[in-house]
């Protein structure tokens, strides 16, 4: 159902233009299928969410396999509570240990033999994912647009939440 001035009595909305809403919705579309597409083939084949996936490939690219918590949180794209759970969860299975930073707050989370291991045996079968879902689709030049676009919609969602928009 679409919503406009006529039918709310609010002028002051700023309700989104047919154009907008079909972006939208489309938008909607990639966020909410390719994540569940994403975590289905990696529970398949390797027992991980996408986001212990990516938690494990970050950490993998890290200097010396470690980032601290609220930095490893940040490129996470998470909150630093959702992440002590899932770290949590990872350093039980024997991937990730946490260590104590000397004289700072804070710790670091620490990527074990056993979980480079999980993440190399699980990265091929991602990749290809990935390509199947996103890349095989898309020429050089929308790679690029994606890129345009999507560090714009970052920036701009940063820059909201920064404000106050969509907080409780």
């Amino acid at each position: 159902m679409t919503v406009s001035s006529d039918d709310s009595g609010d002028p002051t909305t700023r309700w989104l233009s047919d154009e907008q809403q079909r972006a939208w919705r489309e938008l909607v579309a990639l966020t909410t299928r390719l994540p569940a597409a994403l975590d289905t083939q990696l529970q398949r084949d390797s027992g991980l969410t996408h986001f212990e996936y990516f938690v494990l490939a970050v950490l993998s690219e890290a200097p010396q396999r470690r980032l601290q918590l609220s930095v490893l949180a940040g490129q996470a794209n998470a909150s630093l509570s959702r992440l002590s759970h899932v770290v949590t969860k990872m350093e039980k299975a024997g991937w990730v240990r946490r260590k104590s930073i000397v004289g700072a707050r804070g710790s670091l989370a620490v990527l074990t033999a056993a979980g480079y291991a999980k993440v190399v045996a699980a990265a091929p079968g991602h990749v290809e994912t990935v390509q199947a879902l996103v890349f095989d689709g898309l020429d050089a030049d929308h790679v690029r647009e994606l890129i345009t676009l999507g560090k714009t919609m970052v920036t701009q969602l940063d820059r909201a939440i920064a404000e106050g928009t969509g907080k409780a």
